[in-house]
Parts: structure tokens; C-alpha cells; sequence
């Protein structure tokens, strides 16, 4: 019985991973914030890209609704015996603002690298929700190591490289997500024939 349900429970993560080609508007919106964080490194002297990182962060869910709809993928409104996970994710991963702001008030360098962990925390639980755990947190676990290696060994370009990293790792993602629930959709078709 418990296998059988564990099965069902896969196929249907893996016909919504396929159904929404693994929400890849998302990561698209992610891809994008980064990368103008990244050129905004170069623009902006100061503080002020700190607080552009703080606010600029809140466009990313409209972003991903644009791209959405542009791509004709309406993820919120696909509804599955999971969905419930993704309140207890995102509240999980939202408990890293108070870190990132008082980075911002006491130690402003600890900033970029909070922010670029912080802000995918929830990947690998979504990766659950799609039955795609290890590619969702293969994203999540290569950010944190190649923000960290930044932090660390190039401080200087925390707000010019280590965005446009998290941005190329957000394009390599978003690909490799379209792939794969490319690949998904067409197994589901096919077993369905």
C-alpha cells in the first residue's frame, strides 16, 4: 500500500514537473534579477547597490508572473496533492531577511553572499514538489559554493562577479529544468498512449 501511494505520489510531482516544464519562468525571473544586479556592480558606486539588491529582490515573483505569461505557463494556478509544501518552503527561506539585513547595518561585505544563499534555500524542497530533487538542489548547493569561493577569494566582486555567477547558474538551470521536463512530458505522453 505505502509504495503504491509513493508511486502516485511520484507520478503526480513528475506530470506537474512535465505539465509546467518545471516552472521554469521562475528561474528565468531569477536569472534576470541577478544579472542586472550584476551590471548595476558596474553602474553604482556606494551603497546604494545594497539597497537596489534589498528592494530589487521583490520583483522577481512579478517578473516570473510576466514570463509566465508570456511563455503561456500559469503556474499558480496548477494545483496538486503537494502544493502545500511550498508555504512551509518559501517561510523557510524567507527567515534569512533578518540575517541580510542586519548585514546591511553592521556588516555590509557579509551582504552579496547572504542574499545569494539565502535566496534559495527553498530549491531543493521544490525540487521535491517535482519529484526532481537533486537537480533543484544541485542549484542551490553550486550558488552557495560559488558565492562563498567569491566572498572569499574575490571580495572585491561580490556585487559585479558573484551576481553575474548566480545568473549564469540560474541560465544553466532554467535549461536544464526545460530539458529535463521536456523529457518528463514526452515519458508521461508516451505511458499514457
Amino acid at each position: 500500500m505505502t509504495a503504491n501511494l509513493q508511486q502516485a505520489l511520484l507520478d503526480e510531482r513528475h506530470a506537474a514537473y512535465g505539465r509546467l516544464r518545471g516552472g521554469f519562468p521562475i528561474p528565468l525571473a531569477g536569472a534576470t534579477y541577478w544579472g542586472a544586479l550584476g551590471a548595476a556592480g558596474y553602474l553604482i558606486e556606494g551603497d546604494l547597490w545594497y539597497w537596489i539588491a534589498l528592494f530589487g529582490s521583490g520583483a522577481i515573483f512579478p517578473l516570473a508572473l510576466a514570463y509566465a505569461g508570456i511563455f503561456k505557463n500559469d503556474f499558480m494556478k496548477d494545483k496538486t496533492a503537494v502544493t502545500g509544501v511550498l508555504a512551509p518552503a518559501f517561510i523557510s527561506m524567507l527567515l534569512f531577511w533578518p540575517m541580510a539585513i542586519a548585514a546591511l547595518w553592521r556588516a555590509i561585505d557579509l551582504f552579496p553572499l547572504i542574499l545569494a544563499i539565502g535566496m534559495s534555500l527553498h530549491w531543493p524542497v521544490i525540487g521535491w514538489s517535482y519529484g526532481r530533487t537533486t537537480l533543484f538542489s544541485a542549484h542551490a548547493v553550486i550558488r552557495a559554493v560559488i558565492a562563498f569561493v567569491i566572498f572569499w577569494k574575490l571580495p572585491e566582486m561580490q556585487t559585479t562577479l558573484l551576481p553575474f555567477s548566480v545568473a549564469a547558474i540560474y541560465v544553466l538551470t532554467t535549461a536544464a529544468i526545460f530539458i529535463d521536463s521536456g523529457a518528463i512530458r514526452r515519458r508521461m505522453k508516451e505511458t499514457a498512449a
